[in-house]
């Protein structure tokens, strides 16, 4: 059993809650009484990310130093998961999968990458060739650009847009300068070309204002002089002469890889003075289509895996694919480039000659996927029928994954924006049972379900339980805190189907702040009650005479047994001093004989009962109001106040939202079928009775 102890988090001042290890710990209580602060402030604690400090109550916020947010009892928790509002708008329902990561969640798991590190050890030989291989990684490099600066129309040719056509299209200019900007030839062949034109081309704006040099303020009274600085950026375009200098770079540093005649080639249509020619160009997008086979033979091969080979049918010919043949390629079949592929596709050949023992690695993980995939498909897909949703999922393969989709019955293809047709109950009902499938896959030291059923139905709020507490694939064994408002999931682990969850051994517990503290007190079984059996336990067990004629009257009222003695209660519980009974002739004085029999029927349960005494007491003001004051239960305070409000606070004066909770909580038996004694499991907001007793007092 582990004891947390939380003091000064938002509103609790101090907290004290005990977590069994491997079973599900239910924590239920009123609304406002700091369950999510439980929640975050143990979770900040354990992430020990500094955001424990954000919890610090406002009222300490001015006094650094005092009244430090602390967190007790969870130092060797090593890591937590939570289920609130937050995980679903963050985790669930991305656009292109259900659950963010779900490829993670339910496919790798230890027997995945078991059988992906065996399938990964064939294809080592192969990775071997680009591990640490930075000359190979920067040829591909290069590659790649030459590549994508030679960009190509849908039908072939050389693109008159692409970097390669505007450096070359219309003559290299840098190796062949016009003779009157030979002045200008160190500056238009140094390393950075294109830099010094565009400085240049913003100076020509100030040669007009001037006979001196923009410069260097030297004359330049002739004017042509002034024409000559001028046709520099008239000849040169600076992003041009930058794509052509880049590529030249690129070229020189690629030159080893090209055959001979491909270089002298290259080398006369690079620096050629003219304009392309029809020839010029269809060489360059012929070198351009063999840089591309290259590389996809390359890429290919460097990314190899068991997700490029797990849809391809014949393994033995798409590998036998990826072997270069430099002979097809002559613009590239040099000694360096046949360095290079060589070896490679030797490393290619030995897997062909294990192609077999390969396939059979391959067959072998996917049948393991494949179960993984239904296991998990029928689980959630059970899940959803069972609750009555019109929804399933399907975990599809991705390119290098697998991803959960969301799919309806109505609709054939998947949706993608699945957040945008699922309503707020369906969202939290499929995010929890998302959410217990990551914690059984990251396997967290605790899980925290914060208020996760209260917005479902009966029906669907067991299905959640059922789904998430009961089966081998459930949390059942895991250390669960649910941290709630409904009482229902107590009600069904703790007492109404309490053998369907044995295995999961929960407990539950009551929580309760007063002034800031917050306690909790253990739900057995025997609490669980009818509320009949509870008016039966408190009129018996009780001391308040005013109470007592309370909770019978409810008694009565419970069991649709209306007869004299309950309207005997009522009339005192009004205020009457002639009891009366409604007829449709309009009401009338009950009869010696009919209030003889009801006294004799409240006896049975009130010995002594006497109705003038009692009601001599509820027309006492001040004896009303020393009994609310001497209350300690929240519960009994809202039933004196509730009979004070009818004798002693006069008719629209009363405040109208108080109001509306005294009397539903007055009829509190109507919320369940099993509940709480409300006199042991006080679930009265403190701020409620604060309010009565401002009330009373007059304040």
């Amino acid at each position: 059993m582990r004891t947390i102890k939380i003091e000064n988090c938002n509103s609790i001042e101090s907290a004290e809650i005990k977590i069994a290890e491997g079973v599900l710990n239910i924590k239920y209580g009123p609304n406002g009484l700091g369950k999510s602060t439980i929640a975050r402030s143990i979770i900040s604690s354990v992430a020990n990310d500094g955001s424990l400090q954000g919890l610090k109550p406002f009222k300490y916020r001015g006094v650094p130093g005092e009244h430090e947010p602390s967190v007790q009892g969870v130092e060797d928790i090593g890591s937590v998961l939570v289920f609130d509002d937050t995980y679903v708008s963050q985790f669930v329902f991305q656009r292109d999968e259900v659950l963010k990561n779900s490829f993670d969640i339910f496919i790798k798991n230890d027997a995945f990458l078991g059988a992906m590190q065996e399938i990964e050890e064939l294809f080592s030989g192969i990775k071997s060739a680009f591990d640490n291989n930075e000359e190979l990684e920067s040829a591909i490099s290069d590659l790649k650009e030459l590549r994508d600066d030679f960009g190509v129309t849908k039908t072939g040719s050389l693109s008159k847009s692409s970097k390669g056509y505007k450096a070359f299209g219309s003559g290299n200019k840098i190796e062949n300068i016009p003779d009157e900007l030979k002045p200008f030839e160190d500056f238009l062949k140094c390393e950075q070309p294109a830099s010094w034109i565009s400085w240049q081309a913003k100076g020509n704006a100030f040669l007009d204002f001037s006979d001196n040099c923009p410069y260097c303020a030297s004359s330049i009274q002739d004017p042509g002089k002034k024409d000559t600085a001028k046709q520099v950026s008239k000849e040169y375009d600076s992003k041009a002469v930058e794509h052509l200098n880049n590529l030249k770079v690129i070229i020189d540093r690629l030159g080893k890889y090209f055959g001979q005649a491909c270089r002298e080639k290259l080398e006369s249509v690079t620096k050629s003075k003219i304009e392309l020619s029809p020839e010029e160009i269809n060489f360059l997008a012929s070198l351009r289509g063999d840089v591309e086979t290259l590389l996809s033979k390359l890429e290919g091969l460097r990314s190899m895996s068991f997700f490029s080979l797990r849809d391809v049918e014949k393994i033995e010919d798409e590998i036998e694919k990826l072997k270069v043949d430099l002979g097809l390629l002559e613009k590239l079949n040099s000694p360096e480039t046949t360095s290079v592929v060589d070896p490679i596709n030797g490393k290619l050949q030995e897997l062909i000659d294990r192609v077999g023992e390969l396939k059979g690695k391959i067959n072998k993980h996917k049948r393991q996927i494949e179960k993984s995939i239904v296991d998990n498909q029928n689980s959630i897909n059970d899940f959803l029928s069972s609750a009555g949703y019109k929804y399933s999922v399907t975990i599809q393969a991705d390119a290098d994954s697998y991803k959960m989709k969301l799919v309806h019955q109505d609709f054939d293809e998947h949706i993608e924006a699945a957040s945008q047709h699922l309503s707020y109950g369906e969202k939290n009902a499929f995010a929890l049972v998302l959410f217990m499938h990551q914690v059984l896959s990251e396997k967290p030291d605790l899980a925290i379900l914060d208020d996760p059923v209260s917005s479902f139905d009966k029906t669907k709020k067991f299905a959640i339980l059922n789904e998430l507490f009961r089966g081998k694939a459930s949390l059942r064994d895991s250390t669960v805190l649910m941290l709630t408002h409904d009482i229902e999931p107590a009600i069904d682990v703790i007492r109404s189907v309490k053998k369907l969850f044995q295995h999961s051994k929960p407990t539950a517990c009551f929580l309760s702040s007063r002034s800031g503290v917050v306690s909790e007190a253990e739900i057995n079984e025997c609490d669980i009650q009818t509320f009949a059996q509870i008016c039966e336990t408190n009129v018996r067990d009780l001391s308040d005479e005013v109470i007592k004629c309370i909770y019978l009257r409810r008694h009565f009222e419970i069991l649709n047994d209306l007869g004299e003695e309950y309207n005997y209660l009522a009339n005192l519980l009004h205020g009457r001093a002639t009891p009366i009974r409604k007829t449709d002739a309009g009401d009338v004085d009950m009869l010696p004989e009919e209030v003889e029999k009801a006294k004799s029927r409240i006896e049975e349960f009130i010995p002594g009962f006497d109705y003038d005494e009692l009601l001599s007491i509820l027309n006492d003001k001040e004896e009303m109001e020393r009994r609310f004051f001497d209350s300690t239960i929240g519960y009994n305070k809202l039933q004196l106040f509730r009979v004070y409000k009818e004798m002693h606070i006069p008719k629209g004066k009363e405040d109208g939202v108080l109001q509306k909770f005294v009397n539903e909580t007055f009829h509190i038996e109507n919320e369940y079928v099993m509940q709480l004694n409300p006199h042991k499991f006080d679930n009265v907001p403190e701020y409620v009775v604060l309010e009565c007793e401002r009330t009373l007092s007059g304040d």
